[in-house]
């Protein structure tokens, strides 16, 4: 498999999981419906509406705000494609795949339903306060790990072909 065929494979692997998911806890799962669900003692699903960018920045900014970002988006995910075709090694067109799916999996929820669909919270708790982590969904796990793929080949591996 070439590197390229190996990015968009990653890039469509990580969209379809990302959506399938979103889509059967909100309509099949009936997330909204359960509020906070426990799954282990330091996991939980639970359905937060993400009208910002990551860590909730820039969220309430209204439908200009949104318009804004999804343009955003889809530059960024143009610029990523064109860096993805451009790449040199597997890794890092693998790692621009996953970025790329997962942008666009949070686009499409930006423009279905006006805000990011996110479900997992990781908290521990230490000494009678509950500390927790953001809520996040599998797009931005992909986001996360393309991002960490990339750095690694970046800094360790073959040098791959310069961004657009």
């Amino acid at each position: 498999m070439t590197p390229l065929r190996a990015g968009v494979l990653a890039a469509a692997v990580s969209l379809i999981l990302d959506q399938a998911t979103k889509l059967w806890l909100l309509h099949g799962f009936n997330l909204a419906g359960k509020g906070v669900v426990p799954v282990t003692s330091f996991f939980d699903l639970v359905l937060a509406w993400n009208t910002g960018i990551s860590y909730g920045w820039f969220a309430g900014q209204g439908p200009t705000g949104q318009a804004l970002m999804l343009a955003f988006k889809v530059v960024a995910v143009i610029a990523l494609a064109i860096w993805m075709a451009r790449s040199t090694t597997t890794l890092a067109t693998v790692a621009l795949g996953l970025i790329i799916g997962g942008a666009i999996g949070n686009a499409i929820d930006r423009v279905a339903y006006g805000a990011v669909v996110d479900f997992a919270l990781f908290h521990i708790q230490i000494g009678g306060q509950t500390y927790n982590w953001y809520v996040f969904n599998l797009a931005d796990v992909a986001i996360v790990v393309g991002v960490a793929a990339l750095l690694y080949d970046s800094l360790l591996g073959t040098p791959a072909a310069k961004a657009p």
